[in-house]
Parts: structure tokens; sequence; C-alpha cells
């Protein structure tokens, strides 16, 4: 995956919908978390949502990947995840299908983020539920968030990407 020059090369699977290359959110500034419905850092789909709505126009696409690696946090499927986040926090942005983060069966989204955007000290395991990463318009990795950072925390490093 470090071999690939942009994320927009790969593609995802909607939830409830085709496969869609990334190469269609070109010129958008991406904000990608791994999501779960009964982890304490849940409430943060509401921030998200926040996000979404504050700055879609301007070209901010969330899209949120349901992981079950943690903890068994999210264990339903594609189907109940999507009518959780609605009914809950009225999640209006784009959700991917269940996926893996970690491991042999990691997604190649976040096998490539990962490599573009490495946690503390290098590492590149993604450690729990919500971490996020910004991607520029250009789809190179600008940073990781660690799941405690609280979606609103970001709109400086969001505004600075949309600005570009």
């Amino acid at each position: 995956m470090t071999s690939m020059t942009s994320l927009y090369d790969l593609e995802i699977q909607p939830l409830g919908g085709p496969a869609l290359p990334l190469r269609t959110f070109a010129g958008q500034v991406l904000l990608i978390v791994n999501t779960a419905s009964a982890c304490g850092f849940t409430p943060q789909f509401a921030g998200l949502q926040a996000l979404h709505a504050r700055y879609a126009a301007q070209g901010l696409v969330v899209l949120g990947f349901p992981c079950n690696q943690f903890g068994g946090q999210d264990p339903g499927s594609n189907a109940e995840i999507a009518q959780f986040c609605q009914r809950n926090y009225g999640v209006d942005f784009a959700m991917v299908a269940k996926t893996e983060v970690n491991g042999p069966q990691a997604h190649p989204v976040f096998q490539w983020l990962k490599a573009a955007a490495p946690g503390l000290l290098g590492t590149q395991a993604i450690k729990w539920n919500f971490t996020k990463f910004l991607v520029d318009r250009t789809g190179q990795g600008v940073r990781r968030y660690a799941p405690q950072e609280a979606p609103a925390q970001l709109a400086g490093d969001i505004e600075a990407a949309l600005a570009a």
C-alpha cells in the first residue's frame, strides 16, 4: 500500500450501495473514522455529524467505517448499524460496510491510511474505535487523531485543509 500515491486509487463499499471508487471524492477533504455503535466514544457520532453539517458544502466528506475489532463493540449487521446511527445521532454522512482496520484482513483504505499517517512513535496499528484520519484535497494523508480527540477539536485542521 505504501507505494500508492493517492488514496483515490482505492474503493469502498457504502452501506446499502454498490462499490464506490474513492476517486469520486477527488478534490474534497476526507475525514475517515473507524466507528462502533457500543463504545464509550460512540457519542462522537453527534460531533462527526456536526462537522459534516458545518463543512460539507465547503468540500468535507465524512466517511464512517464500522469496525467490530475492538471489544466486539459493533456486532450488528450493516443494516442494524445504519439504523442505529440514523436513529440515535441523525447520521447522514456516508457509512461504509463493516470493516477490519488491523491485521491481515484490514481494509486497503486503512492499510493506506496507517502508512500515510502513522501514530505515536511511528506505530501503524489502530488502537481503538474512533481513530480519525484527515486527508487533503489531493488524496494525501494529513493527520491521524486519537480516539479521545473529540470531533470539534479537528475543526481548525479541517478549515485549513478546506482552505488549501
